[in-house]
């Protein structure tokens, strides 16, 4: 909870001294009654007595003044809105180390999985792209809100080759850039870069994050797989060998720091799947301040009437 109006604040000053207010008149009517009729006479002059209740209009009224301060105060709560026409571009690892079974079946198609369910997560205004990559970037699938469309183009990624993360970036972010906005500014844009090794051509990763950064859009990364991965690949000679390919979340770390995104890793389906729900909650929506004076102020009016109508009822006065 914030305030656009603060120092509207300072009038909340005024309940300590309204209370100071009232407990001195409850003194003075006692001394007056006191004065009126001898200790001792008081039940038979005064057979029944309010109790608490004389005091709750008074509390009424004070919680009145809160409210209306605060109401003055212009509140205001963040609320998440989803976003309208912005894009959001898939960036997946495609190559040969993404055959590795350490995340059952095997990465690729664990990873296909996850970003079946984000798609699911994304509100529908939400423009998604996909880039696969293994020795070059291919888009297979423009930002659209067909999400059949991008479910389509996910099928058709099969483990191949190197890791060009520079150059997917790049392309992933030119990519993003393609949709306009209705009043022809370009609408927010980031890259989910999903990827289970280092970089082993084409360009920095950093240097490509940093352009991304100067276009104002953000790189969140995923560094997908267990340090226990293996590939088998043939041998020049004959014959194949097994080839380590464990994740580099340091590298990826650095993509998403110099672009002004975010890091994170999975070395599960499972932990991939909660990645990838949290980025979809936090991509598709953006966080606005609403006021929510009206309820106060009403709250506070309610308290005004309320301790009003108790007061004339059972004492016939209003305070």
């Amino acid at each position: 909870m914030s305030f656009a109006e603060p120092l509207a604040l300072l009038a909340l000053a005024a309940l300590p001294l309204a209370v100071a207010w009232y407990l001195g008149e409850q003194r003075r009517r006692r001394a007056a009654a006191a004065a009126f009729a001898a200790p001792a006479l008081e039940p038979s002059v005064a057979p029944r007595r309010p109790g608490w209740r004389r005091h709750l209009p008074m509390l009424a009224f004070l919680l009145a003044l809160a409210l209306l301060v605060l109401a003055a105060a212009k509140p205001q709560r963040t609320v998440a809105v989803p976003l309208e026409r912005a894009s959001i571009v898939l960036a997946t690892d495609a190559s040969g180390s993404m055959a590795a079974t350490d995340v059952p079946p095997n990465r690729l198609i664990a990873a296909k999985r996850a970003v079946r369910r984000f798609l699911d997560r994304v509100p529908r205004g939400v423009n998604v792209g996909l880039v696969a990559f293994s020795d070059t970037p291919t888009v297979l699938q423009a930002p659209t809100r067909d999400r059949a469309a991008v479910r389509a183009a996910i099928d058709g990624m099969s483990p191949s080759g190197g890791t060009a993360t520079g150059d997917a970036v790049a392309a992933a972010v030119k990519l993003s850039q393609t949709a306009a906005g209705g009043d022809g500014r370009r609408p927010p844009a980031a890259v989910v870069l999903l990827s289970d090794g280092a970089s082993t051509r084409g360009l920095d990763p950093v240097a490509a994050a940093r352009q991304a950064r100067r276009l104002g859009v953000p790189v969140y990364t995923v560094a997908f797989g267990t340090a226990r991965g293996t590939i088998t690949v043939p041998r020049r000679g004959g014959g194949s060998e097994t080839r380590p390919v464990p994740p580099d979340p340091r590298a990826l770390a650095l993509v998403a720091s110099a672009s002004g995104g975010r890091a994170f890793s999975a070395s599960s389906a499972e932990g991939l799947d909660a990645v990838y729900e949290r980025l979809g909650s936090q991509l598709g929506h953006k966080t606005e301040k609403r006021e929510v004076t009206a309820a106060f102020a009403g709250g506070g009016l309610a308290l005004l009437l309320t301790g009003t109508a108790m007061s004339l009822a059972w004492f016939g006065r209003l305070v």
